[in-house]
This record gives C-alpha cells, structure tokens and sequence, in this order.
C-alpha cells in the first residue's frame, strides 16, 4: 500500500478517518444514548443467556448449543463495530489503523455471513422438530452440532477473507476519509485508485451466494414446515408447533427486515440520504444482537425458568 500525501492536520499514513453522518451531523448526538442503551442491552442480555444455558443442565440441548453459538456471534459482532462508533460519536476519535480497518471488515463480513448460516441450521433443527419428531433424536445431537459448527465456521470464514485482503491489495492515493462509521468494504474501495470492479463483483456474489442460499433454505425448511402443521388435526397441535417455531422466526424477521431495508436504499441510494444506509448498517450490528436472547427468553418457558433460577441465585 502507497502512503497517503496528507497535510500536517491528517493522521499518520498507516490510518483511515472514519467520517459518519456528515450530512447529518446531528444524528451523532441524538443517536449516541439510546445506541449506547442497546449496546449494554446486547451484552447483557447476550451474557445473560450465555450464562443460563451453560449452569441449565436441562438447557444442554442440540437447540439451546445452537442459541448459544448465536449468542456468541452477535457479542462479537456488537464489540467490532459499536464501541467504534461510539468513540467517533463521544469523544470524535475518527482515526483507525489500515490493519484495524481491515480486520474489522473481516470481521463483519464474515460473522454475519455465519449468523445467517446458524438460523439457516435452526431452520433445520425446527423441520426435523416439527416433520421428523421420532428421528428427531437420532438426527439432531451433540455430533449434529459439532458438524455444523464447524461447518459454520470453514465456510463463513473461508469465503469472506478475499474481502479484506482486495480490498488491503489496492493503491491508495487519494483522500483517507471513509464516509462511514465503520469499514464496509465498498466505502473504504472508492477511496482507492485502482479499478475496483473484483471488489464490487466478489462482494455482490459472495454475499447473495452465502446469504441468498440461506434464506432460500430457511424458506423451503418453513414452507415444509407449514405444509406439515396443516396437516396435524389434533386440537391444538397447529398452535403447539407453530409456538415451537415463533421465537425462530421472530428473530429472522429481525436480521432479514434490516438487512432488506439496507439494500433497498442501496438500491434507491438517488432517493434517500447517504446517511440512512450508513445508519442501517450501524442498527443491523446491534439492534438482532439486542432483541434475539429477549425474544427467546420471553417465549420460551425453559429459559425463562432458568433465568429466573440464575437471578435468584445471583441476588440470594
């Protein structure tokens, strides 16, 4: 990488300057308190959960392993990027290092993609719950989780590392001020240089081969789903499955909602603010990560009933 021409005012060479909002600088203010609150909610709650499912002996189920690995996943994601923006929003601490920026790229890319493949494998879990019931138990253990954890990891961290290292192989010449809060890969690309078409095709396609066959496969696992619970004519059966399955997919409106809204603006970017899409990126790292364990803690009694053991035990 070519060293930045900056004036005596710029940062040294080795950094990028995260510059959000500019548009709208007072979104920065009102924005701060209650990203801040959802934040702590989002760890708290993520911990919380964490915590309830590994001291649970009746929590130690292929379905609970999976929400934990949830769990994990939107912490880290939550620790990349909202301490960051915080910092640029309170004390306007702008400045992150070429190294940084890029690992934080990494980072996002690639534990989103793996968010979307853990739902991709609950809608599995769910589909064998509900159609399969008495295979349920020779198909969905302890080796079913093990496999799809890693499974989760190799493919989510192999397919977006290209990412970074496209976007760290260009010739930056030009100004170091990326119009964003964190560093999405395109916004820190058009700073370079060079033709930056492989960035824009390999992100288009790695993104929609990942995500687009996730959601296709959370589709198909719920539309067989549905198709099956149709079918059951005990009373109550229909309300019973269904329940099984809400909490699940509550929590996949969450990441889809945001993540279609986000593109939608992409895509009509002419019509809306550059700042909305900035905004929407910044809600999707905290916003899932704060309502996910809320949602399953409210809806499902077993860990509920633990939480409620873990905070007895906490304040006893």
């Amino acid at each position: 990488m070519t060293a930045y021409q900056n004036d005596t005012s710029s940062p040294a060479a080795s950094d990028f300057l995260l510059s959000c909002f500019v548009r709208s600088p007072n979104w920065r203010l009102w924005l701060s308190l209650p990203l801040s609150l959802l934040f702590l909610l989002a760890m708290g709650a993520n911990v919380t959960l964490l915590i309830t499912i590994r001291t649970e002996a009746s929590l130690h189920q292929p379905m609970y392993y999976l929400l934990s690995l949830l769990s994990l996943l939107d912490i880290v994601l939550c620790l990349t990027v909202i301490p960051k923006v915080l910092a640029i929003f309170w004390f306007n601490s702008k400045s992150i290092s070429f190294s940084a920026c890029f690992l934080q790229m990494f980072i996002m890319n690639s534990f989103l993609a793996m968010e979307s493949c853990t739902f991709m494998v609950m809608a599995y879990d769910r589909y064998v719950a509900i159609c399969h019931p008495l295979r349920y138990p020779s198909i969905i253990n302890e080796q079913f989780v093990i496999r799809a954890a890693v499974f989760i990891l190799v493919r989510n961290i192999l397919f977006p590392v290209p990412i970074p290292i496209l976007s760290a192989r260009l010739h930056y010449c030009g100004k170091n001020v990326i119009e964003n809060c964190i560093c999405a890969n395109m916004s820190v690309s058009r700073l370079s240089c060079d033709d930056v078409t492989v960035n824009r095709l390999y992100q288009f396609a790695g993104g929609w081969t990942l995500l687009g066959s996730d959601l296709i496969l959370i589709f198909l696992s719920y539309s067989l789903i549905l198709r099956a619970v149709l079918r059951l004519k005990a009373e109550g059966a229909v309300a019973k499955s269904l329940s099984t399955c809400g909490s699940h997919f509550i929590l996949i409106l969450f990441f889809s909602t945001i993540l279609l809204v986000f593109v939608l603006t992409h895509v009509a970017k002419k019509k809306v603010s550059p700042d909305v899409p900035v905004l929407l990126n910044v809600l999707h790292h905290v916003i899932p990560a704060a309502l996910n364990p809320i949602v399953y803690g409210v809806r499902t009694q077993e860990i509920k009933q633990g939480i409620q053991r873990l905070l007895k035990k906490a304040w006893s």
